[in-house]
């Protein structure tokens, strides 16, 4: 195993901030997988997740058992790990601008385009191979000033020649679930299985560039722009919901690391033999399709359902009690499907995001993710 140090900058005078990767195989040798956790730094089970699979890479490294490179970092945003605020730990938001850790990733189309378009030609290995070295030289160039812009171009830098990407994190309260592109659903379906995952959500677009669609969609987008070349998806990725905030332990975390263990081995990226894979326990469904439930007012949170409770059309899921007065407004799903997700926390502000159904229809348009 090689450790690599990224000096996260633009933070105060007298502080050091340091991103640490975990490169463990050989480089160039053959494929590359990258797997991150903690980039919302106050979600647990990832990071638990990847201390498993820390284990499990340096054995299998010393039997000789990687195949290519694998990189892993185990603790994705050391910025947001120092956020606390009167005794709460604030992961998911930089404190500076309110922006998300997940949203925002430099979008590198247009450069690698203008760069690397005159040279594509009519052989998808080389083309691959020109995109790459495009995307290698352009995120370098990415300007950057605040430190949140450092640390997102430091986990681009070390994900964007990947030809597999892994993003772990979790929900409030969950069953475990995937989100992707509809191009890679079948990829990582060993995955979903794998994982037992109950929701597997995809869209080409859910706004706002998150880590996984800055490197995997920038390849579809390519592939429309040069339709007379050929340009193959030469990295895919994946948000790995890892159940709810809540959902940490020994056990649990090393079945998960072993699931993508499991997963690795069937991409190619170990050597020994993809195993057997159990049942799917759901099909792929559009992210347009899920109907994301908000709070019509502030107040107290009652569930009238649980999480993994298939839900009809007009279904009370949950009231919204005011403490004040009494009133209490009821919340209805206006879709049918299973309700995977809901917040952990049991009070709201008007507009909050409190529960999530994956339902098979599409109807959302515009961003499709929590804020």
């Amino acid at each position: 195993m090689k450790t690599e140090i990224i000096a996260i900058e633009g933070t105060t005078p007298g502080t050091r901030i340091e991103l640490v990767a975990l490169h463990f195989g050989e480089a160039g040798s053959g494929p590359k997988a990258y797997i991150q956790a903690g980039l919302h730094a106050n979600e647990a089970p990832g990071l638990l997740a990847a201390h498993h699979l820390r284990e499990r890479l340096t054995a299998l490294e010393a039997a000789g058992g990687i195949t290519g490179e694998i990189v892993l970092v185990p603790a994705a945003n050391p910025l947001g790990f120092a956020q606390h605020v009167q005794g709460s730990h604030h992961g998911r938001f930089a404190l500076g601008d309110g922006i998300n850790f997940n949203r925002n990733f430099p979008f590198l189309v247009d450069i690698v385009a203008e760069r690397a378009g005159h040279a594509l030609g009519h052989d998808a290995a080389r083309n691959r191979d020109v995109i790459r070295a495009a995307l290698r030289a352009a995120i370098s160039q990415v300007p950057c000033i605040r430190p949140a812009e450092y640390l997102k171009r430091g986990l681009l830098s070390l994900a964007i020649d990947a030809d597999t990407v892994l993003d772990l994190h979790c929900d409030g309260e969950a069953e475990m679930h995937l989100y992707t592109l509809p191009s890679q659903a079948e990829a990582f379906q060993p995955l979903s299985r794998l994982l037992g995952a109950r929701a597997v959500l995809t869209s080409t677009e859910s706004g706002d560039y998150p880590f996984d669609e800055a490197i995997s969609r920038l390849w579809v987008e390519l592939a429309r722009r040069f339709p007379d070349r050929p340009v193959p998806e030469a990295s895919i990725a994946c948000t790995v919901e890892l159940r709810g905030e809540a959902d940490v332990g020994h056990g649990l975390a090393a079945a998960d690391a072993e699931a993508i263990i499991g997963f690795l081995a069937a991409r190619g990226h170990l050597a020994n033999a993809p195993q057997a894979l159990p049942p799917a326990l759901c099909e792929p469904t559009p992210l347009e399709g899920t109907e994301a439930l908000s709070a019509p007012m502030a107040g107290l949170i009652v569930y009238h359902r649980q999480v993994g409770d298939w839900i009809s059309t007009g279904d009370i899921v949950v009231e919204i009690v005011d403490p004040m007065d009494g009133h209490v407004v009821p919340v209805r799903a206006t879709t049918e499907g299973r309700l995977f997700a809901r917040a952990g926390d049991r009070f709201a502000y008007a507009g909050k995001r409190l529960g999530k159904i994956a339902g098979k229809i599409p109807f959302r348009t515009g961003k499709l993710l929590s804020p």
